[in-house]
């Protein structure tokens, strides 16, 4: 039986963009650094890896940068408002801001492993923040809300790319127990980065418009180059194939787009008209050409065998789930907050109102391995998601009277309910697979998230927006037609959520749970932004 520092699945990414196991990085460390040296990990995918530079160094470029992406993804939402003011453009056109990132996302997550391992683990993510810079500045410059949009689907791609590529750099550069403790603190980072991303957005609206975002982040960027080009080493898996499944990349692309498009102008063409269908029925096709596609690739973007396995199915959906819901919250409350005609909050009042979604999240979820290893795992995630829907039944009563303090508890229980749910199901995906697979299952739900995060805000705001439209057109007041708006969206939201509760009951079966370790607490702080695997990764035999 290994230690628990031992069986921590904290590792190089690889394809996936998560981990392998350290006993791995530790064996490569005893062997002479020569730059051919090929040492073969127990996952049985041999790799080359670099002498460790300046630990530090690599530290700070590699949690700096996941702050500051997820700071900056999850401020957005607070900035469409302003943004839609400046720019002409509509809100609900700029919703594709939200939903255009986490579709690229969606499709690059995977692939940016894969590119790292053939091409250089350190050249991709520093491409990754390039892409990034130059995402900040086309947005921070733009005149037209198209240009925000074009900018938001290039930080899509980058912010996945940096993700992915970031927790293996730091992997390789550590071993042991420091390596726990990076790893968790990289975790942590992500965490702070997504809880205070609105707060910091909607301050910087205040003191110098929605584009010091973006100008602050694109800085900071470049620090996370300069730190990453003077402390890192480069490092490939040379005896990886060169083949990189970049037809499946775009099938992914393909099969959300049309999709997301329809949930988008359902409201405008109606749900049953030739064009939304014809959309649906796009995303049907591409689907299904992705899987004939990766039946036959040589490396393929996802291994199709994975899918026979009912808890790993079962736990990615339930990611998919919390990400979509939780991101659908967050741009619902952002924009009603700050309409005139409901709470007529200032970006910054906006800010500091839905903090409590991502901090009590953040602040429930360290405590939740240890939780879920005495009660076990699918118990604490369906307990979650009946918090979750109690929530989202909570704000669907909402009515054009109602004050911010009515909304505080209801988000509430969304918040803790993600944070029960969102650990468990992360931990799940990774340890009811074997440990040669940890990888694969880890980008599974990596993608997941993106998806989940692109169709449900999509949807919301499909609803949001027609549902307000429609009682306007009726007569209805502007603050009735809005509260009707978050009402409706807040409804289909509880059943997603209820949804969750049934796949915790069938699909989510017995599994090794996490022993709480900090890097555990680490991992499900960080759960509904990125898969870090834990001490329970790998145990299926």
């Amino acid at each position: 039986m290994m230690e628990p520092a031992e069986s921590s699945i904290v590792a190089i990414v690889s394809r996936s963009g998560t981990a392998r196991h350290p006993d791995s990085v530790a064996a490569e460390r005893t062997a002479p650094t020569r730059p051919d040296r090929v040492n073969v990990r127990p996952w049985g995918r041999p790799s080359v890896v670099a002498v460790p530079g300046r630990t530090s160094g690599v530290l700070a470029a590699t949690c700096l940068s996941t702050l500051v992406v997820n700071a900056n993804t999850s401020a957005v939402s607070i900035l469409l408002p302003a943004i839609s003011e400046d720019t002409g453009m509509s809100v609900d056109t700029l919703q594709w801001a939200v939903t255009g990132y986490s579709l690229v996302g969606a499709a690059v997550i995977i692939t940016s492993g894969s590119l790292g391992d053939v091409f250089g683990r350190k050249r991709i993510f520093q491409i990754g923040l390039l892409l990034f810079v130059v995402s900040c500045v086309l947005i921070a410059v733009a005149q037209s809300g198209g240009m925000v949009i074009a900018g938001r689907l290039i930080q899509g791609a980058a912010g996945a790319t940096i993700l992915a590529c970031g927790l293996s750099l730091l992997t390789v550069a550590t071993s042991g127990d420091q390596q726990l403790k990076f790893v968790s603190l990289w975790g942590a980072a992500a965490a702070v980065g997504a809880a205070a991303g609105p707060l910091l957005g909607g301050l910087l609206v205040d003191l110098t418009g929605w584009q010091g975002l973006f100008w602050i982040d694109a800085g900071v960027a470049v620090v996370c180059m300069l730190l990453t080009y003077a402390t890192v080493q480069e490092s490939r898996d040379e005896n990886r194939t060169g083949a990189i499944d970049y037809l499946g990349t775009v099938l992914i692309a393909l099969t959300l787009a049309p999709l997301i498009y329809g949930f988008t102008k359902s409201g405008d063409w109606g749900w049953l008209s030739a064009a939304t269908l014809g959309c649906f029925a796009g995303s049907v096709v591409a689907g299904f050409l992705f899987v004939l596609t990766e039946k036959r690739v040589a490396v393929p973007l996802l291994d199709l065998a994975l899918l026979r396995n009912r808890i790993l199915v079962g736990s990615t959906l339930a990611i998919l789930i919390g990400a979509g819901t939780i991101n659908g919250l967050m741009y619902l409350l952002s924009l009603y907050f700050q309409n005139p005609a409901a709470l007529g909050f200032s970006p910054l009042e906006a800010g500091l109102a839905t903090l409590p979604a991502t901090v009590g999240l953040v602040v429930v979820a360290p405590f939740v391995p240890r939780l879920s290893n005495g009660l076990g795992g699918r118990q604490v995630i369906g307990v979650g998601f009946i918090l979750m829907a109690a929530g989202f039944v909570g704000i669907g009563l909402v009515d054009a009277g109602w004050q911010y303090a009515a909304f505080l508890l209801p988000i509430l229980a969304i918040a803790v309910g993600m944070g029960l749910s969102n650990g468990p199901s992360s931990s799940a995906a990774t340890s009811c697979v074997r440990q040669e697979q940890v990888g694969e299952a880890s980008g599974v739900s990596n993608m997941a998230r993106y998806v989940g995060a692109a169709v449900a805000t999509a949807l919301a705001a499909s609803i949001y927006g027609g549902v307000q439209a429609n009682h306007l057109d009726d007569g209805a007041s502007a603050s009735d037609a809005l509260a009707s708006g978050l009402a409706a969206a807040s409804w289909l939201m509880a059943v997603i959520s209820a949804l969750g509760i049934l796949l915790a009951l069938v699909a989510i079966r017995r599994h090794r749970a996490a022993q709480g370790t900090i890097q555990d607490a680490a991992a499900s702080a960080a759960a509904h932004l990125h898969t870090i695997p834990t001490s329970a990764a790998g145990s299926a035999s």
